[in-house]
């Protein structure tokens, strides 16, 4: 069975991240709700309480029974370690000073496991009200700042630890080593969870899974379904039916290029032209689910009725990774929708079909890793994320052939630009969009009333939050002047320098 640490939500902001850093260290991690019980603890090596907006000593806060936890080691960050304090008889106060943003450990006992390698004077990240005043009996310092009496403690007799800093962000210098400590040396895991391993097990469990039978995947062209539909083909060959669907929002040469790039894989795939039906379901829509809900809908016709011509098809493969699964779930319940995210959901049982996702359990970085080993062309892995409903989410307002027409050209100069001049690489995701508005220009002697154009580059890890890029001057300046001269239709281009939060990355 496959070594797990489990990491328990509470609903901070930097659970995700604790995931990410364990599995920085092969170690496979998955995140539950904080209520979250396990059936079966045998492959459970670790378990990690993260932080949360909560008090402990809020009625209304998250205070799960933790003695099912008794005999595995368990972290906890920050309300984690509070609620370890509060359970086992200690006590948490609001603190009267309280300690956000840097500090420096003033005391180590470099004697625990916990911190070896740890630095005296190594840097943390603190982000918390509430401090703990009194350590429950049998447990011990193993921390402190100049200004917090306990930064880090330990149970004398067991392994179960809490820091009240966060050791997954990067502020704390040597959080990847203390993590290190904890899921490698207290609890043992063999770090043998890799790209290869996973590929391995993956192929094997499909064989098994789908038994020889007929699978359908909608591919994009991205990373995500590209790396699906590989590991899918090593398992099972042309028994995998790829439809690939030009829906006319795609990018300049885009249908094309997708469909050349694939010739060298092997894989059974049928391009189908539709762009027609989509713009016909697009014409007077202007709210942008409204846009989202008819590119879906346009989508799932066409793709049933192409899956329909495969004899037996009894499986539909999807692309879901990790973020798009325990997104789905919050400490207290299902999040708010902020916007419907375009797959081919309704389509298992509109077509009665047993749903496969070899991806469900990797971030975004790891499926580039995994295609890296698959040993996918660089061309697809180091694409930009592109939204499924395409350029109609970037064209704010009704979406019409000539507007496509218009956004096709500025979104081409942008990215063979970023290209051209080495940027590409150093952005996580480039857009172009096009506003609802028109503005006055000067071309030559002739006043010009035309549209205004949106550029937009982004750095991240897998899309959570974002950053916009300084992109230099003088290169946007050339972008802009580019498209101005070049594009007929546009002659004002502006630069978004919104990060997510607050913003989102696509406008729509």
């Amino acid at each position: 069975m496959q070594e797990t640490i489990l990491v328990l939500d509470f609903g901070s902001q930097y659970t995700q991240l604790i995931a990410r850093r364990v599995r920085e260290h092969m170690v496979y991690c998955e995140i539950h709700p904080f209520n979250y019980r396990p059936e079966d603890t045998k492959n459970i090596k670790g378990i990690i309480l993260s932080g949360s907006p909560f008090s402990v000593n809020d009625p209304k806060a998250p205070n799960p029974d933790l003695d099912w936890c008794r005999g595995i080691p368990l972290l906890g960050i920050c309300y984690g370690a509070q609620l370890i304090t509060s359970h086992y008889g200690g006590e948490v106060r609001a603190s009267s000073t309280r300690e956000y943003g840097r500090a420096r450990l003033s005391y180590i006992d470099d004697s625990d496991r916990l911190l070896k390698g740890i630095e005296l004077q190594s840097q943390v990240w603190m982000s918390h009200a509430d401090t703990i005043t009194r350590l429950p009996e049998e447990f011990r310092l193993v921390a402190r700042t100049n200004d917090i009496g306990v930064a880090a403690f330990r149970d004398a007799g067991n392994d179960v630890y809490g820091l009240q800093f966060h050791p997954e962000v990067v502020h704390s210098t040597q959080g990847g080593q203390l993590l290190k400590n904890f899921i490698v040396d207290i609890c043992g895991c063999s770090q043998s969870w890799t790209p290869e391993s996973f590929i391995n097990n993956t192929v094997e469990g499909l064989k098994k899974k789908l038994g020889g039978q007929e699978v359908v995947l909608g591919l994009s062209g991205g990373v995500d379904s590209s790396v699906a539909a590989t590991l899918l083909h090593q398992a099972i060959g042309r028994q995998l039916h790829c439809i690939f669907v030009d829906n006319g929002l795609l990018r300049k040469g885009e249908f094309e290029e997708v469909l050349d790039s694939y010739k060298d894989m092997g894989l059974n795939v049928r391009g189908i032209r539709a762009a027609e039906f989509f713009l016909s379901e697009l014409k007077g829509v202007t709210d942008p689910e409204a846009k989202r809900k008819a590119i879906g809908r346009v989508f799932i016709d066409i793709f049933e009725r192409e899956a329909a011509k495969i004899t037996d098809v009894q499986w539909l493969a999807q692309g879901t990774i990790y973020p798009d699964v325990i997104e789905s779930v919050s400490v207290n319940g299902p999040s708010v929708t902020i916007k419907s995210h375009h797959n081919v959901g309704g389509l298992p049982e509109l077509m009665k079909l047993k749903v496969v996702e070899p991806l469900k359990s990797l971030f975004k970085d790891e499926v580039r890793k995994v295609g890296r080993s698959l040993e996918i062309s660089s061309k697809i892995l180091d694409r930009h994320p592109f939204p499924g409903p395409g350029l109609g989410i970037r064209i704010l307002g009704e979406v019409t052939a000539g507007k496509v027409s218009i956004l096709q050209e500025v979104d081409h100069y942008f990215i063979q630009a970023l290209k051209a001049s080495g940027l590409y690489n150093r952005v996580w995701q480039a857009a172009a969009i096009l506003l609802p508005v028109q503005s006055v220009g000067v071309m030559g002697d002739e006043r010009t009333y035309e549209n205004a154009v949106v550029l937009r580059a982004v750095e991240s890890t897998d899309g959570m939050t974002a950053d916009w890029v300084h992109l230099p001057y003088e290169f946007l300046a050339k972008v802009s002047n580019d498209i101005i001269n070049n594009v007929k239709g546009v002659n004002r281009v502006v630069y978004d320098i919104s990060s997510k939060p607050p913003a989102t990355i696509e406008w729509e």
